[in-house]
């Protein structure tokens, strides 16, 4: 963290007269810091109505904890020198796992919760209210496959694994009322919101908001990443009745991950371990292409496995940090999680991640800070961490339009929820698509610009730029690249087949 980067501190440490004297001063300016933030928290507090200043209360603890830890500078990036080879069994070949006797199943997924980040905005991919509920298949939204799937697996094996969501307070207003079509389903579904906390101010280090109402400047406030889920999940009160259900491990995924599923050989892997001890913490990992080069990775770092994201990384191994041959693997952000070992950090206060630091212009010009953490991070903090690598299919996320544009293609089919990668696609890779963002980065924008999605079976990589529209039954395989330059236009005719072409120019096809 560039402490010396704030307001004034910088060029008053500099006249500082010995380095004793420049490090008092930064200690009784962080001190300052700390003390003026907490009486800002505890005026909004005070002025928080009553049924809310409890839980408000508690989500300041949380944010002094972390901006405290943010102030000393602990943990916002690591020591290179000191990473240290993966140990042998720190990363396990998902090939190695047993698959389980069909017998046992049901009693198995009674163990399980599942939980999926649902705290995100769909407004990146222009869209409204929650990207949960983005149309990703056959009209389907994320949520409805997430639901479909565990449905399915009820159903299947007479089980009641429960789905949990966790909301922000961007998404929880329309997630409860959307949940409801779900009603009959053999799906109990529970929600509960990750913390909010307060933007602060980059030049004096306090929070931005007036009033402790969200609605009074939303701008004010976010939602700190999904590393919030211990606390928030315990605050709830879900991690309690789970326990007392006997539930005993909980699988969270982002809920934009279409390959996030259950799967019973991870799950039995940790209710019959081959050794007899489970491990506390699993992180699903794979193979890193250049695609995923800013993903996070497993290092072994003072003794205990852990996560490491490009944000903790010294600029100058930025570089080594996104080579494919010194970090192989990359975190999916599937994680399988003990919930009595959740329980028994929270109490021991042993929870201890890495802050993110997001600096963020507001729209009023105002230049702001958000602390953040992630949920891998706190692998270090349990029992026996393990990496699975697993194959690619569990890592489907949808961020962008192109990534939407491969999971509505002939690439993949739909069953019970899930997307499975068509039989007829020779190798299992997923081909690289790049569409611009001028005209593809909006999904109504997009999706106009094809009469039908094209078939994508053979393609090994897409680039679209400019102002580019695709007919009907097009067919695109190896590499194509089509680029209109400003001011021109190029249709793509229906029935095309483009195999290893570069398209470039003016094409236009008129009515006539």
């Amino acid at each position: 963290m560039e402490w010396l980067g704030f307001g004034s501190t910088a060029k008053t440490t500099k006249r500082a007269g010995s380095p004793s004297e420049a490090a008092e001063f930064t200690q009784l300016t962080k001190r300052d810091a700390l003390v003026r933030l907490g009486h800002e928290l505890d005026n909004l507090a005070a002025n928080a109505q009553q049924e809310s200043k409890a839980l408000i209360q508690k989500e300041f603890e949380g944010f002094q904890n972390i901006f405290n830890k943010f102030l000393q500078g602990s943990g916002t990036s690591i020591d290179w020198s000191k990473i240290q080879k993966l140990p042998d069994g720190s990363v396990r070949d998902y090939k190695t796992l047993q698959s389980p006797q069909s017998s046992a199943i049901t009693a198995m997924l009674s163990k399980l919760v599942v939980v999926k980040l649902n705290g995100g905005l769909g407004t990146s991919m222009g869209c409204r209210g929650p990207k949960s509920v983005i149309p990703v298949r056959n009209d389907l939204t994320f949520l409805d496959l997430t639901v479909q799937q565990i449905e399915f697996l009820n159903r299947t094996y007479n089980a009641d694994v429960p789905l949990v969501l966790m909301n922000s307070f961007n998404t929880d207003e329309d997630t409860e009322k959307i949940i409801r079509k779900y009603a009959g389903f053999k799906v109990k579904i529970y929600t509960f919101n990750q913390s909010r906390y307060p933007r602060i101010s980059k030049d004096h280090l306090t929070p931005v908001a007036k009033t402790p109402n969200t609605k009074d400047d939303i701008d004010a406030w976010y939602p700190p990443g999904h590393g919030d889920f211990y606390l928030s999940f315990d605050n709830s009160g879900l991690l309690n009745q789970f326990l007392q259900e006997g539930r005993e491990y909980c699988f969270i995924s982002n809920v934009d991950n279409l390959g996030a599923t259950v799967d019973l050989n991870i799950l039995n892997m940790l209710l019959n371990p081959e050794n007899g001890q489970a491990p506390d913490f699993v992180m699903e990992v794979t193979d890193k292409t250049k695609a995923d080069v800013k993903g996070g990775t497993l290092i072994h770092y003072e003794n205990h496995l852990r996560l490491l994201e490009i944000a903790q990384v010294p600029k100058e191994h930025v570089e080594d940090f996104k080579s494919v041959k010194t970090f192989k693997i990359f975190n999916t952000n599937n994680i399988w999680i003990n919930l009595p070992g959740i329980k028994r950090v929270l109490e021991n206060q042993t929870l201890d991640m890495e802050v993110i630091i997001n600096n963020k212009t507001l729209d009023n010009g105002l230049n702001v800070i958000q602390l953040e953490t992630a949920v891998g991070a706190a692998m270090k903090c349990f029992d026996g961490g393990l990496g699975i690598n697993v194959p690619r299919s569990r890592f489907l996320p949808v961020k962008k339009t192109s990534d939407l544009l491969l999971v509505m293609s002939n690439l993949y089919s739909l069953r019970n929820g899930n997307l499975e990668m068509s039989p007829l696609r020779m190798f299992p890779s997923t081909p690289l698509v790049k569409l611009g963002d001028n005209h593809f980065s909006k999904v109504k924008e997009c999706l106009k610009r094809f009469e039908t999605i094209p078939d994508l079976l053979e393609l090994d990589h897409l680039t679209v730029s400019g102002d580019v529209t695709f007919g009907r039954n097009v067919s695109l395989k190896g590499t194509v690249i089509i680029i209109a330059n400003h001011g021109e236009r190029i249709d793509i005719p229906s029935g095309a087949n483009l195999e290893n072409k570069i398209v470039s120019g003016n094409l236009r096809i008129l009515d006539h």
